[in-house]
């Protein structure tokens, strides 16, 4: 028997109703000829209990209603006939309906009967209309009228009642904010996992992370988002099974009447009945027309398109899915992640331009038994419904004061960032009464930069010039440190990468000396109240100490022209020594040092793709390297851009070969305050 944890007890008594355990939904995957949501309606109705006896009644009658009512294929006309002999049977069918203009009156369609011209009166159409726009799963009394049967072209089939499979209630988004104030954000985040069948304690927390963003097209209106990765993770589930307002399209052509709008009648299409619309496969999809992808661009961008000289406004989201065949890093060395698109989307950096966010499919497990969860969450209806209900919210203003962007997202980058910020937040926080805090916001922040720089990675690999900056950062804050945010699979630990670190942090390469070559190091610098320096590495070696020891007595007598009016003497700066390959004495690093303290005392990052090379002496003069051409050649070969070295260098890279002085800018500087200004990020 499942032992409750802390978070169903909590969950139980905040939502009481409105939860199901989804080991129950498990049972029965497969047996019958619905999607999960409905499974989950059925269990909701009669399983909604922490009472283990009560559950496997419930779970009984659950399984007695959906064998009686699911018609599998080949009974069709054995419920056909139940109606004849009966007068009517039940069923469990999706139901849509049309307005047959040759009688004045609706029919509908039972595709599980097979029948295409179900009579249906006004009233029932005129209070479930959405069978008219798309259909719905529902609980459905079918009745048979033998006498219309006789009549030449009669249709003796006709709905007598209907209840729509949703257990959610106008308020129902009301009723779970306030459940949700009773939670904190870690155990929220977790309940929103486990109601889509998933056990976060199973997952990484990055994986976590990317499971939320694929719910943000149920949240957001117009929200385009793209998730390529490995075969297996269940990138289409959560859009084929967990919610009625979600529609797949798997594989093969997409018309533009079928995504759009019918030319011929009028019909509206997919983007306009649904939430949410997922290409399943996207590799396999073409558009039957040359105009279809561009029809797709002009919707991703404004939510309209058009229909001769009409207008029409949709809010449907775009959601593309698909695999790669080859493991991410090599997907990078070949060619780009735009890749599996299909070949009219593949190369286009306009079409790019528009997706929201790019999530990293590669991030999330193979599906397996070990990932679902047997814990309570929320029934599916319910929480599809909430999603759809936060569309009509927005929280794009939340960042307002509280944060600020960096100055190499264009105007598309920033909407893209404001909409992720505004479904994560949306989905933490379903009440806008709620204060969100610092801490939320400033993950909602670095994940919605980095799904969209993603995107500005991809158009630079594709080689636009205008896409060059990709340099995405946030500040929290009015006088808050400029903080950037990177790719995760662009990065090497131990490697430079192109964007800038962190404020008081610097690349540093060592020349090595008679005893040992040259080495790679990170030295990180954190400030505080206080009046010392310390180096936190447990026994420094000897040489690094001296570099620090310069560094400091330089930093403490040129403080004027290299900090200005802050005062050094008033600060405690902690020193870590961070080694990358065989070189671990740090010697002649004191302009890095130098470099790492001053950029820690203003708050200011250095240079992104930047190496610094150089030691000090006590009376401020540069010492000179006896190995330029080495030290070039190993930063280049740890992806440094940039390598910023001592004046007196300049005539010893007189042999550096061609093909290493094209991929290597070498700036020179003459003494400590020159580096500096070289060195720092504008």
């Amino acid at each position: 028997m499942l032992e409750l944890d802390d978070l169903d007890k909590k969950a139980t008594a905040a939502f009481e109703g409105h939860l199901v355990r989804k080991d129950l939904v498990r049972r029965f995957r497969g047996q019958f000829p619905v999607p999960t949501y409905v499974v989950e309606f059925m269990l909701g109705r009669y399983c909604a209990s922490t009472d283990p006896a009560e559950i496997e009644e419930g779970v009984e009658m659950v399984q007695q209603q959906l064998t009686a009512r699911t018609v599998r294929a080949g009974e069709e006309e054995l419920f056909k006939a139940k109606a004849r002999d009966n007068g009517s049977v039940k069923m469990i069918d999706i139901v849509t309906a049309r307005l047959d203009a040759k009688s004045d009156s609706y029919l509908a369609t039972l595709p599980s009967l097979r029948l295409n011209d179900v009579r249906i009166g006004d009233k029932l159409v005129r209070d479930h209309d959405r069978m008219l726009t798309g259909g719905f799963y529902a609980e459905v009394e079918v009745g048979y009228d033998a006498a219309i049967a006789q009549e030449k072209g009669g249709r003796p089939f006709e709905i007598l009642t209907l209840r729509e499979i949703q257990l959610s209630t106008r308020d129902i988004l009301d009723r779970i904010a306030t459940g949700r104030a009773g939670l904190t954000t870690t155990e929220w985040k977790e309940l929103l996992l486990r109601s889509v069948g998933l056990e976060p304690s199973a997952l990484s927390p990055r994986a976590c992370d990317v499971m939320l963003l694929r719910m943000i097209p149920f949240v957001e209106n117009n929200y385009n988002l793209v998730e390529l990765g490995p075969r297996g993770t269940g990138k289409s589930h959560l859009f084929q099974q967990v919610s009625p307002y979600a529609h797949l399209v798997s594989g093969g052509k997409a018309t533009v009447a079928r995504m759009f709008v019918n030319m011929a009648n009028g019909q509206r299409g997919l983007v306009c009945q649904y939430d949410v619309v997922c290409f399943d496969e996207v590799s396999g999809i073409s558009f039957d027309s040359k105009d279809g992808v561009n029809i797709m661009k002009g919707y991703m961008e404004s939510g309209e398109f058009s229909r001769g000289r009409e207008s029409i406004r949709a809010e449907g989201s775009i959601v593309l899915v698909g695999n790669f065949d080859v493991d991410v890093q090599h997907q990078q060395r070949v060619g780009h992640l735009f890749g599996p698109l299909p070949p009219e989307m593949r190369n286009d950096t306009a079409f790019m331009d528009r997706i929201h966010s790019y999530l990293p499919g590669w991030d999330i497990p193979k599906v397996s038994r070990a990932i679902f969860t047997d814990h309570f969450g929320l029934v599916s209806d319910v929480l599809a419904e909430c999603f759809s209900r936060l569309r009509s919210q927005s929280r794009s203003g939340i960042m307002q004061g509280r944060a600020h962007l960096g100055g190499a997202l264009s105007g598309r980058d920033t909407n893209a960032v404001n909409k992720t910020v505004s479904g994560l937040i949306k989905l933490l926080y379903p009440s806008a009464e709620m204060t969100v805090s610092d801490e939320d916001l400033e993950w909602a922040i670095r994940l919605a930069l980095e799904v969209r720089r993603r995107v500005k990675e991809q158009q630079k690999r594709i080689g636009s010039a205008e896409f060059r900056n990709t340099q995405f950062s946030y500040a929290m804050g009015l006088d808050g440190v400029e903080k950037f945010v990177a790719t995760p699979e662009l990065q090497s630990e131990d490697s430079i990468g192109s964007d800038p670190l962190q404020p008081g942090q610097v690349w540093a390469i060592s020349p090595g000396g008679q005893d040992e070559s040259v080495g790679l190091f990170r030295i990180e610098v954190n400030e505080g109240p206080g009046g010392t320096v310390r180096i936190l590495n447990q026994s420094p070696p000897a040489p690094f100490r001296e570099s620090v020891n310069m560094a400091t007595q330089n930093l403490y007598a040129r403080s004027r022209e290299l900090a200005g009016d802050r005062n050094p003497r008033e600060h405690e700066f902690t020193v870590q020594l961070r080694s990358f390959d065989a070189g671990k004495l740090g010697a002649q690093t004191g302009v890095p040092v130098l470099l790492a303290l001053t950029s820690a005392l203003l708050g200011t990052a250095l240079k992104g793709g930047l190496a610094v090379v150089g030691g000090i002496n006590l009376g401020g003069s540069v010492e000179p390297v006896h190995n330029p051409i080495d030290v070039v050649e190993h930063a280049l070969s740890k992806g440094a851009a940039t390598v910023l070295m001592p004046i007196s260098c300049r005539r010893g890279l007189a042999d550096l070969s061609d093909e290493v002085a094209t991929k290597v800018q070498v700036f020179f500087y003459a003494d400590a305050k020159d580096a500096l200004r070289k060195a720092l990020h504008e």
